[in-house]
């Protein structure tokens, strides 16, 4: 179970970090949407679409993935973040990392936020290792993941499709659980998100 938080931004905006809840398909539907469409086109499905956004929140019954998301004063979603485990018992020690931030929340802080809270999912699920994939054009995940010390393992050329049916690269990285906190750690002290942390 994770304890809702608030973070204070480096705008001191305050966002409130919570699980996904069945109450925020509406919430969700507008988040996505409004997201650059370089972004839309790397989802895995779309999630403009409100049977998809509705399918995503039923997964949550199943234990197979734990969705937070960040939430404005007026109820707005402005980042989702998620961890998504293996059914595969060779594989049950990965997780793998999904995050997307507002194009006006980012490069506020968020972004770190939102990993540093994915991490305490992570450290209570037993998750030894953080797998990420995305397409070259998630630029603002990839700074993210960069600062968090992820180690690009391989790039999958040609390997998925768009939601507009185009093949793109696939960058596959991954970083150790334990590793991944140190170097979090160290981030948050080195800028000034010192002062902006979880309360």
């Amino acid at each position: 179970m994770f304890e809702p938080r608030t973070a204070k931004l480096k705008d001191n905006r305050e966002v409130l970090i919570r699980e996904m809840q069945a109450g925020d398909v509406e919430a969700s539907l507008a988040f996505f949407r409004a997201l650059p469409e370089r972004d839309r086109l790397s989802f895995r499905r779309d999630l403009g679409m409100r049977e998809a956004v509705e399918k995503r929140i039923r997964e949550l019954e199943d234990g197979a993935v734990k969705r937070l998301v960040a939430v404005t004063a007026d109820g707005a979603i402005v980042a989702d973040g998620a961890l998504e485990f293996s059914e595969y018992g060779w594989e049950r020690h990965i997780a793998e990392l999904r995050l997307f931030a507002a194009p006006s929340h980012q490069r506020k802080g968020l972004g770190m936020l939102m990993a540093g809270a994915l991490y305490d999912l992570a450290a209570s699920a037993g998750v030894e290792e953080i797998v990420v994939k995305m397409m070259p054009s998630q630029t603002a995940a990839l700074r993210i993941f960069h600062k968090l010390g992820f180690r690009q393992e391989a790039v999958l050329r040609q390997y998925v499709k768009d939601l507009n049916g185009a093949r793109q690269d696939l960058v596959l990285m991954r970083r150790r659980l334990e590793d991944l906190w140190q170097k979090y750690e160290e981030f948050m002290h080195e800028t000034d998100l010192r002062s902006f942390r979880m309360e």
